[in-house]
C-alpha cells in the first residue's frame, strides 16, 4: 500500500509497520532509559512501576484502557484522513463540538428509554463533528485551501464554543461554575462490570476499528478513499470523483473523532466541562502515525500510550521522575520509526537504482 501526502510517497506494510513500530518503542524507552539514570534513579524500577500504574490492578487496567478509547477514537480518525491524503488535525474542535451536542441531547431530553437516549447522543454529537470537518474538507477539495490550516483555525473555534456554551445555555443552573448539569441516568453507558470505571463503549472502539479496516480493504469506497491518497491524479484518470472522496473522507474521519467526544461524556465523566480531554484530538497524530497508518496498528498505539499516560502517574508518585518523561519516550518512538522507516525507502531506492544500472 501506497500513500500519497504532499507529493511524498509512503510504503505501507502491516509486518513491516509492526517490526518498526517496537524497534521505535524500544529506541524511545532506551533513550528515556538514559534521561532516567542521568537523574539518579533506576530505569528499571521507575518502568516497573509505570507497568505496575499502568497493569498493576484490575483498576489500573481499567484506567489504562478509559485512556485507550479516545487515543484509539482520534487516531482512527488521523488514520482514515490521511490514508484518504487528507490531514484532519481537527480532532480537538471535532471531539469538543461532539461532546458539547451530546451533552445537549443528554442534558434536556428526557422520558426516553436508554438505549435510544445513548443512541441519540452519540448522533447528535457525530452529526455536529461532520458538519465541522465537512468545511476543511469542501475547501480543499473545491478551493484548495489548506486543510491543516483550516482545521487547526476549527479546533479554537470548537473549545471556545464548548466555553461559550458552558458559560451561557448550558451551565448548570444549581452552580455558578462553567460545566453543564450531570446527563440524565438513560444516557450513561453502562460498565463493562460493577465497581470498575470502565464502559461498554470500549467495545464500539473495537468494532470501529474493525469497521474502518473492512472499508479500507473490502469495499469500493474503501478502494476509492486509498486510491486517492496514493495518486490523485491517477485516480482521477481511473473515473473516480475525487473531489467527492475529499470532502467524504474527511467527514467520515470527523464522525470517528466525534466519538471519542461523546463516549468521555457519556461514559465516564458524565457531564461537560471545560478542558474535558485536553489535547487528545492532537494526540490521535502520533497515534496514527505508530500504529502505520493501519486501523489495528493504530488500536495497538493508542493501547501503549494509554498504558503510558496511566502508568506515568504511579511512577511520579513513586520515584519522583515528571510525567513529561512519557511525552519523551512517545517522541522517541515516533523519531525512531520515521528514522527506521526512512532509511529503509533510502536503501531500497538506492538497491533499485544499482540494479537498473547493472541491467
Amino acid at each position: 500500500m501506497r500513500v500519497n501526502i504532499r507529493g511524498k510517497t509512503l510504503k505501507i506494510d502491516g509486518l513491516d509497520v509492526f517490526i518498526t513500530s517496537t524497534i521505535g518503542i524500544i529506541f524511545g524507552f532506551i533513550v528515556a532509559s538514559i534521561i532516567i539514570a542521568l537523574i539518579g534513579v533506576n530505569p528499571l524500577i521507575a518502568y516497573r512501576e509505570l507497568f505496575m500504574g499502568a497493569f498493576g490492578s484490575s483498576q489500573g487496567f481499567s484506567f489504562t484502557l478509559m485512556r485507550f478509547i479516545p487515543l484509539a477514537l482520534t487516531g482512527l480518525a488521523v488514520t482514515f484522513a490521511f490514508r484518504g491524503g487528507m490531514f484532519n488535525i481537527g480532532g480537538e474542535g471535532q471531539l469538543y463540538v461532539s461532546a458539547l451536542a451530546a451533552t445537549w441531547v443528554a442534558v434536556n431530553i428526557t422520558g426516553l428509554p436508554s438505549i435510544l437516549h445513548i443512541v441519540l447522543a452519540v448522533l447528535a454529537g457525530a452529526v455536529a463533528a461532520a458538519l465541522f470537518a465537512f468545511i476543511p474538507g469542501f475547501l480543499k477539495a473545491t478551493r484548495n485551501f489548506n486543510e491543516i490550516l483550516v482545521t487547526i483555525l476549527l479546533n479554537y473555534i470548537g473549545v471556545y464554543l464548548v466555553g461559550l456554551a458552558l458559560n451561557t445555555f448550558l451551565m448548570a443552573p444549581e452552580q455558578r461554575i462553567p460545566w453543564s448539569s450531570r446527563i440524565a441516568e438513560t444516557a450513561v453507558i453502562p460498565k463493562v462490570m460493577g465497581g470498575s470505571p470502565l464502559h461498554m463503549g470500549v467495545f464500539l472502539v473495537l468494532i470501529l476499528a474493525i469497521l474502518v479496516y473492512y472499508i479500507f480493504w473490502h469495499t469500493t469506497w474503501g478502494y476509492e478513499v486509498r486510491s486517492v491518497g496514493a495518486n490523485p491524479e491517477a485516480a482521477t484518470y481511473g473515473g473516480i470523483n475525487v473531489k467527492r472522496i475529499m470532502i467524504i473522507t474527511m467527514v467520515f474521519s470527523g464522525v470517528l473523532a466525534s466519538f471519542a467526544g461523546s463516549l468521555e461524556i457519556l461514559g465516564a465523566q458524565h457531564r461537560l466541562q471545560e478542558g474535558f480531554l485536553v489535547n487528545y484530538g492532537y494526540y490521535g497524530i502520533p497515534v496514527a502515525l505508530l500504529g502505520g497508518l493501519h486501523p489495528l496498528g493504530t488500536l495497538l498505539a493508542a493501547f501503549f500510550f494509554g498504558a503510558l499516560f496511566n502508568g506515568a502517574v504511579a511512577m511520579q508518585a513513586s520515584t519522583g521522575i515528571p510525567v513529561s518523561i512519557v511525552g519523551m519516550v512517545q517522541a522517541l518512538a515516533i523519531f525512531g520509526v520515521i528514522g527506521i522507516t526512512g532509511a529503509r525507502q533510502v536503501y531500497l531506492s538506492s538497491k533499485g537504482v544499482k540494479r537498473r544500472e547493472s541491467s
